[in-house]
C-alpha cells in the first residue's frame, strides 16, 4: 500500500565540522526542494545561499572542534523554514558594511530571507530564516 507524503515536510541532517559540509548541506536543500515540487521555484536560489552562509557561520563561530551542527529544513506548504542548529555560545548579528571587513552573511540572509532569527538551545543556539512558499507549489 502506498501512502502518500503528508504536510509538512522536513529533512534533518548532522554537518561534521568540515569545509565539505557547506557544499553539502546546499545539496540536501536543493533536494528536498526539488522532492518536494519546490524544484522550479524562483526563490530556490535564495534558499541555497542563506543555507550557504548559516552553515559557514555554523562552522566558523559556532561549532566548537570536535562537534558539528545540525540543518533541518521544513516545508508546511505555505512557509519554508530552515534551521542550523549548534553548540557554541555567543549571538550573532549582523554587522555594519561601512565598518566591518567579513561578517556580511547575516545581512544576506535578513536580505533574501522573510523572516530570520536567532533562538537558544542548551548547549548553543538556532539561527534560522523563513520563505513564504509558492501559492500552491512550484
Amino acid at each position: 500500500m502506498n501512502e502518500e507524503s503528508q504536510l509538512p515536510y522536513q529533512r534533518d541532517q548532522f554537518y561534521a565540522r568540515d569545509r565539505r559540509s557547506v557544499p553539502a548541506a546546499r545539496r540536501l536543500v536543493q533536494w528536498a526542494l526539488f522532492y518536494w515540487g519546490l524544484g522550479g521555484w524562483e526563490r530556490g536560489e535564495d534558499v541555497s545561499l542563506c543555507v550557504s552562509e548559516l552553515a559557514t557561520n555554523a562552522l566558523l563561530h559556532g561549532a566548537p572542534p570536535g562537534r558539528g551542527f545540525l540543518l533541518r529544513v521544513r516545508y508546511d506548504g505555505d512557509v519554508l523554514r530552515v534551521e542550523v542548529h549548534d553548540s557554541g555560545g555567543g549571538e550573532p548579528c549582523v554587522r555594519d558594511c561601512a565598518v566591518d571587513e567579513g561578517g556580511r552573511g547575516l545581512l544576506l540572509v535578513a536580505a533574501l530571507a522573510d523572516k530570520w532569527g536567532v533562538g537558544q538551545r542548551d548547549p548553543g543556539k538556532v539561527v534560522w530564516c523563513e520563505f513564504v512558499g509558492p501559492a500552491g507549489g512550484a
